[in-house]
């Protein structure tokens, strides 16, 4: 079991996270701390192997807990959950070492990649005290595919998933919108949003939201041919 330490000074997302958290096996929510010097009082009270970290916060910021985590060498991994989307601050989360970043808002699914990667990580981890190169090879190289799950988000289905992809692969080539996949498919943009979004949420699209001048906002997909591979497993 992995006890996990949520730091989030809002009380409603703390609280969506908490539920999220309840839903995937493997995890115990130890306990939350709603700024940064609550968080460090209670490490020192709490055995914490995983800690879900907010980054604007008042007072001292996420960033700050990160930096005393690892001048410290204490060895708990980290997770940023944040409405922070700037590269500066996401590439200083990274060289801290955090393990993934998750931008509000967000869905369930990508929250669920998240800490599934990061279970079947420490499993990979603490069952061996060494590995061959291969053994390292298929960890390192297949972990985004192993942790995501193989079923569709229900209210989902197997043949309209793939007649979206195939709109995808006809409009990748600039950003598109909803709309478009929309129009290709033949579908809602309501229903066209959900499939986007599923494929956002398994890192194969990027999603801008441009705001004009009047009516409602833009969605712009871009498409993330790294991440492609991860489709085969839903079509």
């Amino acid at each position: 079991m992995i006890n996990v330490m949520i730091v989030e000074d809002d009380p409603m997302v703390a609280e969506i996270n908490k539920r999220y958290l309840s839903k995937i096996g493997g995890f115990r929510l130890t306990t939350i701390a709603n700024s940064v010097d609550d968080a460090i009082l209670l490490l020192g009270k709490e055995n914490i192997q995983l800690i879900l970290l907010d980054i604007f916060m008042p007072g001292k910021q996420g960033l700050e807990l990160l930096s005393y985590l690892r001048k410290n060498e204490l060895e708990i991994d980290v997770i940023i959950i944040s409405a922070a989307s700037d590269l500066e601050r996401i590439k200083k989360a990274l060289r801290y070492g955090v393990v993934d970043y998750l931008i509000k808002p967000f869905e369930f699914e990508r929250f669920n990649t998240a800490l599934v990667s990061y279970q079947q990580k420490t499993r990979f981890t603490d069952k061996l005290e060494a590995v061959s190169q291969q053994e390292l090879d298929n960890y390192l190289l297949h972990r985004d595919e192993a942790a995501v799950v193989e079923e569709l988000p229900k209210g989902l289905t197997k043949d309209t998933l793939k007649q979206v992809w195939e709109a995808v692969q006809e409009l990748k080539e600039v950003p598109f919108s909803t709309e478009e996949v929309a129009n290709v498919v033949g579908i809602s943009r309501v229903s066209a949003r959900k499939y986007l979004n599923f494929l956002k949420d398994l890192g194969i699209l990027d999603v801008k939201v441009i705001y004009g001048t009047i009516g409602r906002p833009v969605y712009q997909h871009e498409y993330n041919q790294i991440k492609e591979y991860l489709i085969k497993n839903f079509l």
